[in-house]
């Protein structure tokens, strides 16, 4: 007897998983509009996203024109998004703020365009094009919406991304000097400085500007050298000026020594008369 109401139950069971598939591959047969927008939406309230996606875009292009198009397309960009495609969630966000320049939704689907690309920036080893999209998104959102609700969120969202680029920036600027690069190191860091003129690495960056000029100066050919001491000279001066309380003052006056020493010997030398030589 149990064993035949367990095998009742299943069978029970069973029909009702096929009828309720039934339905849906009904809906996705039918020519009934109305209907397939009506589930559409019942799915999506649901959070059945995956069927109220497939509903949505079946009957997307009948209501082109309508006044519940706006709506419906962006659900449909919600749909994505929400099951973590965030590539094709931006892309049509961002083709409704285009598309739709007056919608009362334009706000709301830029916002979520630089949001799916802000959740596929990756850590800042890796490449980093989406986080360059969001943040230029978000600038856009920024200056196109600039009494929104969520000014303050698209700003803190911005300096988080930045933060990431700025520690991408950083820390490959300490590979090419840990890998002897100096000139690499050198430009690499000396962009900083005109990327990120607040960053909070500021010291570290011109201390490690220093140390890259002089050890490249060093070991540059004889007709290099008088210029790239003189780089070194400069960024020890402004070190000095802007940190003169620092830790590493010692070391940077000792470099500074140094440089003014072989600047002297380079020039008490002809230096640009041997260098002309060389160039010649």
């Amino acid at each position: 007897m149990l064993k035949k109401n367990l095998i009742l139950f299943i069978c029970l069971g069973l029909i009702t998983l096929s009828s309720c598939k039934s339905e849906y591959e009904k809906l996705r047969a039918s020519n009934d509009v109305a209907l397939v927008y009506k589930k559409a939406l019942e799915y999506y309230e649901k959070k059945d996203y995956y069927k109220a996606q497939n509903l949505i875009e079946q009957i997307l292009g009948r209501y082109r024109g309508k006044k519940e198009a706006e709506d419906l397309y962006v659900k449909y960009a919600y749909t994505h998004y929400y099951l973590g495609n965030y590539i094709l969630a931006s892309s049509y966000f961002q083709n409704f703020a285009n598309t739709y320049i007056t919608s009362p939704l334009r706000e709301e689907a830029a916002f979520m365009s630089a949001y799916s690309n802000y959740l596929q920036s990756p850590d800042y080893k890796l490449d980093q094009t989406y986080t360059y999209k969001a943040i230029n998104e978000l600038e856009i959102f920024v200056n196109t919406f600039p009494k929104s609700k969520r000014l303050q969120e698209s700003n803190d969202l911005i300096d988080e991304l930045r933060a990431k680029l700025e520690n991408k920036a950083f820390e490959e600027g300490k590979l090419y000097y840990n890998l002897k690069q100096y000139q690499s190191a050198s430009i690499t860091f000396g962009n900083m400085l005109k990327d990120f003129p607040d960053s909070k690495n500021i010291e570290k960056i011109r201390y490690y500007i220093v140390k890259s000029n002089f050890t490249l100066a060093e070991n540059s050919i004889y007709s290099k050298k008088l210029e790239r001491f003189n780089e070194t000279l400069v960024a020890c001066e402004l070190f000095k000026t802007k940190f003169f309380k620092s830790k590493d003052l010692k070391e940077i006056n000792s470099i500074l020594k140094q440089t003014k020493e072989n600047i002297k010997r380079l020039e008490n030398d002809g230096h640009q008369d041997k260098g002309a030589g060389n160039r010649s």
